[in-house]
């Protein structure tokens, strides 16, 4: 195992990647009036591919894609191939059943599991580490978005509340999250660990932050650089899809 891979305080950590298709007009819907529906398929394609190469960095051989999205032709063999990934599919009828799911499979492998989505360039391996480091005495981990969601949930000792009555896709996730966690009895600090927050790509500001912070080329959303958009610009924000 490489010098960054990491593994949980008392057993190999296993990783779970939650991917959407990269099907045009399918993925990244808020990103379609500014890039196009191709291009935000290209973004989604690159998202998965360096979600990855991180997830696959921090835990080689331990790192499951949960799939969903109806695209027979997506690339799920080939990611299968290039990273030694296994391929389940997400099964749920909403985020939190899926999340939960997919984390309950992953501590049946592990002590424990971290699980990531594809939309946060800067969940890095020292990131994962990190996490994985707060297993070692918390039951729980998150690192929270800016937008007030997460972009990381790890556990060594699941907590199905956390994934119950909660805003999926809203800026209270977060908060509703915590106060289920009380709820319930667990403490923060105690029972959970919270990692600074980070920020995702889901609209145009944060595409043009990450295009700004070297984190994604322009070339790999737009290859023959035609796209009427830059870094720098200004675009109005879209409606919520």
């Amino acid at each position: 195992m490489g010098a960054d891979a990491v593994s949980g305080g008392g057993g190999w950590l296993e990783i779970g990647v939650l991917a959407r298709a990269p099907v045009a007009g399918a993925c990244k819907t808020r990103l379609i009036r500014l890039l196009g529906a191709a291009g935000a398929a290209r973004l989604q394609r690159h998202l998965i591919d360096r979600t990855l190469a991180t997830a696959c960095a921090a835990a080689p051989g331990a790192v499951t894609l949960f799939t969903t999205g109806d695209a027979p032709d997506a690339p799920w063999g080939a990611w299968q191939q290039r990273f030694g990934v296994r391929l389940v599919p997400q099964v749920g009828a909403d985020l939190g059943e899926r999340m939960r799911r997919a984390l309950t499979g992953l501590l049946g492998r592990s002590e424990q599991a971290l699980l990531i989505g594809t939309d946060c360039p800067l969940l890095d391996v020292h990131q994962l580490q990190a996490a994985a480091r707060r297993l070692a005495w918390a039951r729980m981990v998150f690192v929270p978005a800016e937008d007030g969601g997460y972009v990381l949930v790890g556990a060594r000792q699941l907590n199905a509340d956390a994934f119950g009555d909660i805003a999926w896709s809203t800026a209270r996730v977060m908060q509703q999250t915590r106060d289920a966690l009380r709820a319930s009895g667990w403490r923060s600090g105690h029972d959970w660990a919270e990692l600074p927050a980070l920020w995702d790509i889901d609209r145009p500001a944060d595409l043009q932050r990450a295009m700004r912070a070297g984190l994604i080329r322009a070339d790999l959303i737009d290859p023959a650089g035609r796209g009427p958009w830059r870094p720098d610009a200004s675009y109005p924000e879209p409606c919520d899809v």
